[in-house]
């Protein structure tokens, strides 16, 4: 019994080295199916995101997908403000970046691939999201410690995950890692389908710093 298994994780693992994915990335095909005018109903942008974020804030965006928070965040930070929007899927980037010029929100999100260990931000920011993506992560300590290094003070990290794939413990357990880092819960916000926390950097924590 066990072969065929076997077989099945090997096609799966070819898969997704043509794709050039990692073991937990989501392909970006895959995003359509829960990134569509529909989402609007359970996962509206401004209610979820509202409290957290300003006009003129900048934003950060981890796994932008194709871009639904991403240009919700461009649309509530205003002309005055920016998004950094990252992914390790070109495909997810490019398609995110046609939706944001056709809703004339291109000029306020800057795209990047980012590498699977390492989001490529310096510039201090005023809010995080990352929404149903710290399971996808290899090394989420990793990511969550550089969070914290390029957060400003005062400032909120939300980590939402899908409660269909991810259980309570191991959702626990990521948010045990962001405080050893230096985050602290701020509060357990309700989202439809989800686990979610939102977090700040712990005072006197010297991780941020100034670039």
């Amino acid at each position: 019994m066990a072969k065929p298994a076997d077989k099945s994780s090997r096609g799966v693992n070819l898969l997704r080295r043509i794709l050039f994915l990692g073991p937990h990335t989501c392909p970006w095909w895959l995003g359509y199916t829960f990134d569509n005018p529909l989402r609007q109903l359970f996962h509206d942008p401004l209610k979820i995101l509202g409290e957290y974020v300003s006009p003129g804030q900048t934003v950060v965006d981890i796994g932008c997908g194709l871009g639904y928070f991403s240009l919700a965040l461009a649309r509530i930070v205003g002309p005055g403000g920016r998004v950094i929007a990252v992914d390790v899927q070109p495909q997810m980037v490019q398609r995110a970046k046609r939706r944001a010029q056709r809703q004339g929100l291109a000029d306020r999100i800057d795209f990047r691939i980012c590498s699977a260990d390492r989001l490529g931000v310096t510039e201090p920011v005023d809010f995080v999201l990352a929404f149903w993506v710290m399971h996808e992560v290899v090394d989420a300590k990793r990511v969550l410690a550089e969070v914290r290094s390029f957060i400003k003070p005062e400032s909120h990290f939300m980590i939402t995950e899908p409660k269909g794939h991810v259980s309570a413990a191991r959702f626990d357990a990521t948010i045990r890692q962001a405080q050893i880092v230096g985050f602290n819960i701020s509060t357990l916000p309700q989202v439809c389908f989800s686990r979610s926390a939102v977090l700040s950097p712990r005072q006197g924590n010297t991780a941020f710093k100034k670039h």
